[in-house]
């Protein structure tokens, strides 16, 4: 058995997506100075790092993180590779074995890019708004990608979001899916428990069957 982390470390100077809040990893007690303990001060937006966007992110009656079942969560997925593509597509898709498939992670372009966590870049890999729909009648609980987000940068009406969100999948942005090889897996996906959270950070590892 072997596990892959899939989770970008916290820290400063990290990228974030355009707009978001930025993150500071400080020192607040720290044992070289004397004090009794290290203890960081961490700030940084829910959207931070691989994290998970909860229907409650576009829908205020929707699900929020801690409303999310855990079984949703864990569970078979399957890692699929896009090369060449900066728009994930139906027609793409629909070259693709999704048969009894419930978590599709896309490993994409942005998995091979140096600086993919040091920089934001718009002309990230994304999907577009048919093939959200073609994921949500494949009936899919999680759709992840390895990029900034599932949703153009250019999209302003987030209805990529809207539809995947919509229909109660849970959606993985910013995967470290560098190591991965496509196939199946075992995702174990689990966000801080924010109350009431559009969003959380989560540490997310693949095991293999």
């Amino acid at each position: 058995m072997k596990f892959y982390d899939l989770t970008i470390p916290i820290k400063n100077k990290m990228a974030v997506y355009e707009g978001d809040p930025g993150v500071s990893v400080e020192s607040f007690s720290s044992m070289k100075k004397g004090d009794p303990y290290n203890l960081l001060n961490v700030q940084m937006g829910s959207h931070t790092g691989t994290h998970i966007d909860a229907p409650f992110h576009f829908f205020q009656n929707g699900k929020s993180v801690d409303d999310i079942p855990l079984k949703t969560l864990v569970g078979p997925a399957r890692v699929y590779l896009i090369r060449n593509e900066k728009i994930i597509t139906k027609q793409i898709l629909q070259n693709m074995d999704f048969n009894g498939v419930e978590r599709a992670l896309f490993k994409t372009d942005h998995s091979f890019l140096r600086d993919r966590y040091s920089r934001f870049r718009s002309d990230y890999v994304h999907l577009d708004l048919d093939a959200a729909g073609y994921l949500v009648g494949k009936g899919m609980k999680i759709v992840g990608i390895d990029s900034f987000s599932v949703e153009s940068y250019s999209r302003k009406d987030h209805l990529s979001h809207k539809v995947l969100l919509g229909s109660g999948i849970t959606i993985l942005e910013m995967l470290d899916l560098k190591k991965v090889e496509p196939g199946d897996y075992e995702l174990i996906c689990l966000p801080l428990k924010i109350h009431e959270g559009d969003g959380a950070p989560v540490r997310a590892i693949l095991r293999t069957l």
